[in-house]
């Protein structure tokens, strides 16, 4: 270290301020470097093991992906920690990114359900408009039973067969359909 001090105190005023952005660019630049010859040389080895013990091209194009993938990540953590930032402060906006995604994604799992669900009834089409439908949980007790009236991306429209409530429309979730047994008649 004092060996550094006494280089830096030899050079010039000018030479000394270029010193605190050419140092940390060429460093940037030697992780970016490493990283890419690292990947290349992971590659010509699952080349060269692929051809040697005859495994098919599709392990070494996997193998070379994720060494790839791992390496630039690890790169780029390097890179951000000669930036100046914290690896803790980074793990921690990973962190509370990943848990914000599971929690929207667990909350937008019904809707997401009911619009797959509603894709699935249009491709295999278990009942169409105006069919007479009963959706059920087992055979021996009644469910839900009406005549289909609209179909959308989240519900699907009976109108209520049952004489007492002939203007009752009932939205049935896309999914359930799948979930439970189902009397047709068209």
């Amino acid at each position: 270290m004092e060996r550094w001090h006494a280089l830096r105190s030899a050079l010039p005023t000018w030479l000394d301020e270029w010193l605190d952005v050419v140092v940390p660019v060429s460093e940037l630049l030697l992780i970016g470097t490493c990283a890419w010859l690292l990947v290349r040389f992971v590659a010509m080895t699952a080349r060269t093991m692929a051809n040697r013990y005859e495994f098919p091209p599709a392990y070494a194009v996997g193998a070379r992906r994720i060494a790839a993938t791992l390496v630039y990540a690890g790169a780029l953590l390097l890179v951000l920690e000669r930036l100046g930032v914290s690896a803790r402060v980074l793990w921690s906006a990973l962190t509370g990114f990943a848990a914000v995604g599971a929690v929207a994604f667990f909350a937008a799992w019904s809707v997401l359900s009911n619009i797959f669900c509603s894709f699935l009834i249009f491709a295999t089409k278990p009942f169409r408009l105006y069919d007479q439908i009963e959706v059920i949980d087992s055979p021996d007790k009644p469910g839900i039973r009406g005549r289909v009236v609209d179909i959308n991306l989240i519900y699907t429209t009976l109108q209520d067969s049952n004489p007492a409530s002939q203007d009752c429309l009932l939205k049935v979730p896309n999914s359930l359909f799948f979930q439970r047994m189902m009397r047709l008649w068209h």
